[in-house]
């Protein structure tokens, strides 16, 4: 059977593979064989091609961890590799007395940050920056960091303590398949991307023993509950219920065998994460009981009939616009599900209501067809965003420590991963701009301390060490960053001035305004032969185009109040919870004029969480692992040093 290497047929997997050792036995003068060169930083010269070729052997002789540094290089093995993960192996990296001198693994980069929290040495905290694209293995990997945590930060103390303790490891380690059945989804690069960041504290007591957690998320992309890109799913837990639903809920939640659903498309894949009673049964260990749990599954099946919910053009104005084909049946379904009356469910998606004068007169106006359609989908979006944060709260009750209770933690940041689709909007801006701020501060933090000319002379300092050294140049995001936030014009201020300005804005309108204000810029570029209104943004990853269409609707992310008001009047108990009604009776309408409360966006409160995030890493000791595809087909044993994925390498450097 050919495999394939580098993009080229060879007869034998495993010819190839002697082949490749021969040839970086002799560029690396033929010292140590590749696949037991430890650590990149031994390779020399440092250069690309002697990086990925050492990356690459080591990748076929099924060696997945490589240190380059101070970070660790983490190979996706598309493949089960259990032994890799053993609780045995975790005792052996946890009881050795130089966790370094083994093999290269996360279990090295998980015991020491845990001794350097029992050395006490300041900063005490330590952090866990997972990193890498879409795709490259980040989510396991947190995975696997947070069951080495329970492993080894077990208390060995009374029988009781220690259930205590182990029921409070297991509530941690459930908190992964609710937040990944909620929060991931199946993407064209990642059978199971995260679509969403978070920052989970492992938070631990005086005797280094864990004692609690809490998550903290970012930026939901909840616009995929009504909205997936061709050959993407919806979140995993709409599959879920779909296909693991019991005879009894089927007809509960009014979900029978063959139903379609327009947002939920490729039900016919299956995938690890598509497990309902995994999901059920973490739920339950972090004291989401059944009644809630079916309440829960009820409005995410409410949705789902929410969205087979069509209009047509009423063709007059005046009218609103009428239900299409069965849909009647749709909106009913999903207003029984969710607790809501069903005239007032179709009235509010189809009749705006309008307030003007200084009365604050109330009108009534049809919506578009199209505005039909979007308010169906605003009211999705909120409701799962509402529910999501919910669950996070949930978690949180379930396995936050009192504060008195410990000491100091170790955080492990997952962050969504780079990403560059066909087509690309305000989600992906955010998490590449997320990506580059963590990016600045692993430069920041190791290659600028390191090679400064005010710092001790490195070079002396390595000769002395018998170590051939010579200045390693890298490259600063900076000019990056100042495109994307930077004071007083960039890409967010001119998207963010938009939404200030209250106005209709068109996708060309904002293209113009963009490259003419930042007419120049070295990282900002326009690709002429786009037939829609865009613009380029040279990251440090790789250059991706972003479409301009609808970016500052989704800046804004408006809410009409009536969708909110709807909510309220639910009578469903988990809804209910999620929209409480107002007590003081607030009326909804808006100040106008100089009163106007300044807009707040998503760009902007997603900057703000990202400032604060960094502020926590700032004060703790960073460790660094970077996860690569070795191939886009998610196939063992293939590496193509030819993809994007594997250049971007050169950014550790």
């Amino acid at each position: 059977m050919l495999q394939q290497v580098n993009g080229h047929g060879s007869g034998s997997a495993a010819h190839s593979g002697e082949s490749l050792r021969e040839d970086l036995k002799e560029l690396l003068g033929g010292e140590v064989p590749p696949q037991q060169l430890n650590d990149l930083t031994k390779v020399n010269p440092v250069t690309l091609e002697t990086v990925l070729r050492c990356l690459q052997a080591r990748y076929m002789a099924d060696t997945f961890y490589t240190n380059a540094g101070c970070t660790l290089v983490a190979m996706n093995p598309f493949k089960p590799v259990p032994q890799l993960y053993s609780p045995e192996l975790m005792r052996e990296y946890h009881a050795a007395s130089q966790p370094q001198t083994l093999k290269p693994h996360i279990f090295t980069v998980g015991e020491q940050t845990y001794r350097n929290v029992k050395s006490l040495i300041e900063p005490v905290n330590q952090s866990v920056v997972v990193s890498g694209e879409s795709g490259a293995g980040k989510t396991w990997t947190s995975r696997c960091l947070m069951k080495f945590y329970a492993v080894v930060a077990a208390s060995p103390m009374s029988w009781e303590s220690h259930k205590v303790a182990e029921r409070i490891e297991q509530r941690i380690l459930n908190s992964n398949p609710v937040m990944e059945a909620f929060g991931n989804a199946c993407t064209l690069r990642n059978s199971n991307s995260s679509r969403f960041g978070k920052f989970i504290q492992l938070q631990l007591n005086g005797a280094q023993q864990m004692t609690g957690a809490a998550v903290q998320t970012y930026l939901l992309e909840k616009t995929r509950v009504a909205c997936q890109a061709p050959s993407e799913r919806n979140f995993h837990i709409f599959y879920q219920i779909y296909k693991g639903a019991h005879a009894e809920e089927r007809v509960r939640w009014r979900l029978p065998e063959g139903a379609a659903f327009s947002w939920l498309p490729h039900p016919e894949r299956t995938l690890e994460e598509d497990c309902f009673e995994v999901t059920r049964e973490a739920m339950l260990h972090l004291g989401i009981d059944a009644p809630t749990q079916n309440n829960i599954f009820q409005a995410l099946a409410g949705l789902l009939h929410l969205g087979n919910t069509r209009f047509a053009d009423s063709g007059n104005e005046a009218q609103p616009c009428p239900l299409v084909d069965d849909a009647q049946c749709s909106v009913g379904t999903s207003a029984l599900l969710l607790g809501l009356p069903e005239d007032h469910l179709l009235e509010t998606l189809q009749i705006r209501t309008i307030r003007a004068g200084r009365g604050q007169q109330v009108f009534q106006k049809p919506c578009s067809q199209a505005e039909c359609n979007t308010r169906r989908d605003c009211l999705a979006k909120l409701v799962y965003a509402r529910l999501f944060d919910w669950l996070v709260s949930v978690i949180n009750s379930s396995i936050c420590a009192a504060p008195d209770s410990w000491t100091t933690f170790i955080g492990l940041l997952d962050v969504y991963g780079f990403e560059s689709f066909p087509n690309n909007s305000l989600e992906q801006l955010c998490i590449n701009y997320a990506n580059e701020k963590l990016q600045q501060h692993f430069v920041a933090h190791y290659l600028r301390a390191q090679q400064t000319p005010t710092a001790l002379h490195p070079q002396e300092e390595y000769a002395m060490e018998g170590l051939a050294w010579s200045f390693v140049s890298y490259q600063d995001n900076q000019p990056c960053l100042d495109l994307i936030e930077g004071s007083p014009v960039s890409i967010c201020s001119l998207i963010n001035e938009e939404c200030r300005l209250n106005r209709p804005s068109s996708a060309a309108q904002l293209q113009t305004r963009i490259e003419s204000a930042l007419t120049g810029h070295p990282r900002l570029g326009r690709d002429r032969l786009s037939p829609e209104p865009s613009f380029i943004v040279l990251h440090y990853a790789g250059p991706v185009r972003y479409r301009t269409a609808g970016l500052v609707e989704k800046n804004k992310d408006p809410v009409p109040p009536e969708l909110t008001s709807l909510l309220q009047q639910s009578q469903d108990p988990l809804l209910k919870v999620l929209f409480p009604a107002d007590p003081e009776d607030k009326s909804p309408e808006e100040p106008s004029g100089q009163n106007r409360a300044p807009v707040l966006t998503v760009v902007s409160k997603f900057k703000a969480s990202l400032e604060q995030l960094l502020q926590v890493l700032h004060g703790t000791t960073p460790h660094y692992i970077r996860c690569i595809k070795p191939n886009s087909q998610a196939q063992a044993q293939i590496f193509h040093r030819e993809e994007g994925s594997m250049a971007r390498i050169t950014a550790l450097w």
